[in-house]
């Protein structure tokens, strides 16, 4: 209760800096909670824990989005949710940045236990993409496997209500893992190269990482973003017995908006993520 009552729908939407600030703050107490109680199991409890503390925003949130539909003339859809699609993407920024800076800044036999799972996740990943592949081949299937993972996003929000958040939790974990890996990886090859271990080198490989991941996975989580914003109003409709007024229908033309708009932007991450991610690096 006590993180619940930090901020509210509305102050959220209007700060999205606090958001931010919201969403690492969430994942660096569920970091540290799992290694101190759950150290074993660490690497899915700090996901189950820091997803859990953001449940009861997204609730009021997902009401608050709901109410707009019934109450306010439709605009757009980027004009009517706008400020809830960026709450969850700020929310979702603040988680990844801190998992990767925990990755980076934790010793290295702390960071493979805590980040076991997600590391393991990567590797399979990386396997499947391996190997001869035309580029239309590989664009096939990000794409399908990335709208089979919007689905779960409809199906969780529409569901559980904010049940979504635990896929989104669960994507910053291993795009923190990602971005940690990258980070020491490159600041160990620069500094054999240079013998230096200025902090500006840190700046640079820190920045390449999250450009490398930047350019295709901020598209693509704010794909599932829609998508779950898309599952969360429906939901919250049903639940509160909105299918039998005339507003219904708005709420349904909204849904399915969002969700088209959804799978455009994720056919958009993937190209990027196929033809300009590895051209770059």
């Amino acid at each position: 209760m006590v993180l619940e009552s930090l901020t509210d729908p509305v102050h959220a939407e209007r700060h999205p800096l606090a958001v931010f600030a919201l969403g690492a703050g969430y994942g660096t107490l569920a970091i540290f909670l799992s290694l101190w109680i759950f150290e074993e199991q660490s690497s899915m409890v700090f996901v189950f824990l820091t997803a859990s503390a953001a449940i009861p925003l997204l609730y009021h949130t997902l009401h608050f989005e709901e109410k707009k539909d019934l109450i306010i003339q439709p605009k757009g859809i980027l004009h009517d949710h706008s400020a809830a699609i960026l709450f969850y993407l700020m929310l979702f920024l603040g988680m990844a940045v801190a998992f990767s800076f925990w990755y980076t800044a934790f010793p290295a036999d702390t960071s493979s236990n805590l980040f076991r799972v997600q590391s393991q996740t990567i590797s399979n990943l990386n396997q499947h993409v391996t190997g001869k592949i035309t580029q239309t081949a590989l664009l096939s299937k990000i794409f399908l496997n990335n709208v089979k993972v919007t689905i779960f996003c409809i199906l969780f929000s529409f569901l559980y209500g904010s049940g979504a958040i635990f896929i989104l939790t669960w994507n910053a974990s291993v795009i923190g893992a990602a971005v940690g890996n990258f980070i020491r990886s490159h600041m160990a090859q620069f500094a054999g190269a240079v013998g230096l271990h200025k902090v500006g080198a840190y700046f640079y490989v820190g920045s390449l990482s999250i450009l490398r991941y930047a350019i295709h996975g901020v598209p693509e989580i704010l794909a599932y973003i829609i998508a779950a914003l898309a599952g969360g109003i429906l939901s919250t409709a049903i639940v509160r017995h909105d299918f039998g007024t005339n507003q219904f229908e708005n709420i349904l033309l909204d849904v399915s908006d969002l969700v088209l708009l959804s799978v455009l932007v994720l056919f958009i991450a993937a190209l990027l993520e196929v033809f300009v991610t590895p051209a770059l690096f």
